[in-house]
């Protein structure tokens, strides 16, 4: 393993670690677990990718990410993290030449019909819920276009195929932009990453609740988190109930509204913001640090 792939290895692992730690609205935490999954769950899948999707030069983005879900699934038995790895694998296959902003294009061009088959069928041994049927490569067939092509198809409906589309704006400017702005957070540093959530939900509402729920449940998602945001949560007195009411909006229903491409987006932000050298990360105190700290 060279240094670099044992840096991308320590990256990949911290960044699902950061964000499972962090206590966010909807989500599986130390604090929080659903009936089905918990936070140890999170923490087994993230040794499980890391070792594979650190390697990811050495057999391509498809087959990348095929093997990282298998790795999961023998690991935890459960999808605990597709959309991580979908979201992770090209950033980490950028050249160490090369910042994600000015790499991850050439990444994405690269990408064959090759690859779209493994993701396909990646994501039908993970078996993430509220898959429908589309009218054009659906993931149930056997896709015939490149994955980005693939990827472009469900980009309006989708928060992670429209990163291939974009070129990871999203994740490198929109979330590295608003991670860096809590950056100078002392007393309110444990809310950073909740904070995050909220003006992701805000801005896009989330992915998998649109698939669950519905495109109305979806924009009651995102307004009600606008509305944490704007009554001035954390740093308003008194909010603090405005908040939690959310939460337990997202958890009711036995977390059927659970926004979990939000968490996913939240560890692709961590990595790129680690890879980047906007922070780093404390294991032993769950603590972001920022060069202003």
């Amino acid at each position: 393993m060279t240094e670099w792939t044992s840096q991308l290895h320590k990256w990949i692992r911290l960044c699902c670690v950061a964000e499972v730690s962090a206590a966010k609205p909807g989500n599986v935490s130390f604090s929080q677990c659903f009936i089905d999954v918990a936070a140890e769950d999170f923490l087994r899948s993230a040794d499980a990718i890391a070792p594979v999707i650190s390697q990811v030069n050495k057999c391509g983005i498809g087959e990348t990410i095929f093997l990282a879900v298998q790795a999961t699934q023998a690991a935890v038995h459960s999808n605990t993290n597709l959309g991580i790895v979908l979201l992770l694998t090209p950033m980490v296959a950028v050249s160490a030449s090369h910042s994600l902003a000015d790499g991850i294009e050439d990444v994405l061009r690269t990408l064959t019909v090759d690859d779209a088959v493994w993701v396909y069928k990646a994501i039908g041994l993970a078996a993430p819920g509220g898959l429908g049927k589309s009218a054009s490569q659906d993931v149930f067939d056997v896709p015939t276009m490149d994955l980005r092509a693939c990827m472009q198809l469900a980009a309006d409906r989708d928060l992670i195929a429209a990163q291939y589309t974009n070129g990871f704006v999203d994740v490198l400017q929109t979330g590295c932009r608003l991670l860096q702005q809590s950056g100078d957070w002392r007393k309110l540093a444990d809310f950073r990453l909740a904070w995050l959530a909220l003006n992701l939900m805000a801005e896009f509402g989330d992915s998998l609740i649109q698939r669950k729920c519905g495109d109305e449940m979806n924009r009651l998602v995102s307004t009600k988190a606008r509305h944490v945001l704007e009554c001035g949560w954390p740093f308003t007195a008194g909010t603090q109930a405005i908040y939690d009411e959310f939460d337990s909006f997202l958890r009711a229903d036995g977390n059927r509204r659970n926004p979990g491409t939000t968490a996913d987006m939240i560890a692709a932000i961590l990595f790129a913001s680690l890879r980047e050298g906007i922070c780093t990360y404390d294991e032993s105190g769950n603590t972001l640090m920022f060069s202003a700290d």
